[in-house]
């Protein structure tokens, strides 16, 4: 069931969106040559535990996973597209890192993601990155009342697809709220004009994840969480929460 949210409910999402903008920007921060990728949860979890906030990651168990997740983010790298556990890898200099959060405060949540280079980038991995923003920021721009799904999702596609890059098949985004997944489901394709129309007050996971090689098929590693390029190739996450209002789309994850 789609939930409208009332403008004091989107406030107090705000106030999560801004715990979850503070620990990704404390673990970009974090993020050198030698760290591990358990050492960058920690520091999420330290922001989190200031704030008094919860994560929504921690144990949490979808029907497709073996196990509960073990962590507060999700440390994607390299051909590394979604989902990554964070384990003692340490991290060189070149990776290309997306990092995925999320945080429960007072009864609400935030999600969001970023990629990012850490040491000497090279400018293929740069241009990734700067898709997948563009693509976001497409999203994010569609996603006003009266529009439908569709428009949004048309959006995100057609941005991908002009940087020449793939997206995974069956993954997108989703409404948000009390739970981190709410309906409805976000496509990072589709077509404009069709679908669930946008109401002011209902809130947003918009999240491409775009894949280098322009291929869309995946595999998934064995821990039964990452998933990985089926040709290797780099891949970066972007997200922000939003909520349609009257005025536009109102970012809930800014700092």
């Amino acid at each position: 069931m789609v939930e409208i949210k009332t403008d004091g409910e989107l406030d107090a999402m705000r106030e999560a969106g801004r715990v979850v903008a503070n620990a990704l920007a404390a673990v970009r921060k974090a993020a050198a040559v030698g760290v591990s990728l358990r050492e960058l949860d920690q520091v999420a979890r330290a922001v989190l535990d200031e704030a008094g906030a919860a994560s929504p990651f921690l144990g949490y168990l979808p029907r497709f996973a073996p196990t509960p997740f073990p962590a507060v983010i999700c440390t994607s790298v390299n051909d590394a597209i979604v989902h990554g556990i964070p384990t003692g890898y340490r991290l060189r200099d070149g990776d290309l890192v997306s990092i995925d959060c999320g945080a429960t405060l007072d009864g609400w949540t935030g999600d969001a993601a970023v990629s990012f280079i850490v040491g000497m980038p090279r400018p293929a991995d740069l241009a990734l990155i700067d898709a997948a923003t563009g693509a976001l920021e497409a999203g994010i721009a569609a996603a006003v009342a009266g529009n439908r799904m569709g428009d949004v999702s048309s959006a995100i596609g057609a941005a991908a697809a002009a940087a020449g890059c793939g997206l995974p098949a069956d993954f997108g985004g989703h409404g948000i709220g009390r739970r981190m997944h709410e309906d409805p489901h976000v496509p990072n394709r589709g077509r404009a004009g069709r679908g669930l129309v946008l109401r002011p007050g209902l809130a947003l996971a918009i999240e491409p994840m775009l894949l280098s090689g322009g291929r869309d098929d995946y595999v998934t590693d064995p821990d039964g969480w990452t998933l990985r390029t089926a040709d290797h190739s780099q891949a970066a996450h972007m997200e922000h929460t939003i909520a349609i209002t009257p005025a536009g789309p109102r970012i809930l994850t800014l700092p």
